[in-house]
């Protein structure tokens, strides 16, 4: 596991989310992922804030070499425990970065970015032109964003921003010649608050195949 340049105070949030308290995330996969990424050929794959390591796992249990990135040691020490757990730590390293101030090297035949939403500032437009740029040639980039509050939310509970589907396209500014949308679309999901309320949840989600460099 290695360290890249951390930051105050997104850092201490993100460290403290972990450490304070047990299993954050289920163990299993983005639903939009598995959707999006089942019949893509396994190769190198880039997951971008990767949590406690629920894609990653799922990616190299399907064959793909992944590196998992995350700003959270406690995330990553979980994931890489994950990743024992399920057979696949072979198929898995895992970074420590300040996404925004720092990145992993390299290209890769996916770069997944699941809801790369916080609470604390995050420079979402560059992290998602860098992960766009690390693309191989041939290769996808998936985005999947929260679309809007949970329909049960009466008040947000923090300012945001949400993307819209022909926004987030526009600030990537990706060349047309060099690639292709093939999936850009909203998707509706079941949500229950905290309390037992139950209603929606819209996301968005964009897969994009790089078709040169």
């Amino acid at each position: 596991m290695s360290d890249a340049h951390l930051t105050e105070p997104a850092a201490a949030f993100w460290e403290a989310r972990y450490r304070d308290s047990g299993r954050v995330w289920s163990g299993r996969p983005n639903e939009l992922l598995v959707r999006e990424a089942s019949a893509l050929t396994p190769g190198t794959a880039l997951d971008l804030g990767c949590g406690e390591g629920g894609d990653a796992v799922w990616l190299a249990s399907r064959g793909w070499r992944v590196t998992g990135v995350d700003i959270s040691a406690t995330a990553l020490e979980r994931a890489a425990g994950h990743a024992v757990e399920a057979g696949v730590a072979e198929r898995v390293s895992w970074e420590r970065h300040t996404l925004g101030e720092s990145f992993p090297e390299g290209r890769f035949d996916l770069v997944s970015a699941n809801y790369l939403q916080s609470p604390v500032p995050l420079d979402q437009r560059a992290i998602l032109r860098r992960a766009a740029a690390a693309v191989a040639e041939g290769g996808t980039l998936l985005v999947v964003m929260h679309a809007a509050w949970p329909s049960w939310q009466t008040e947000p509970p923090f300012p945001a921003e949400f993307p819209t589907l022909d926004g987030l396209l526009a600030e990537l500014a990706l060349p047309e010649a060099g690639w292709t949308v093939d999936t850009r679309e909203t998707v509706r999901r079941p949500s229950t608050s905290p309390d037992g309320v139950e209603g929606h949840r819209d996301d968005h989600v964009w897969r994009l195949r790089r078709t040169e460099v």
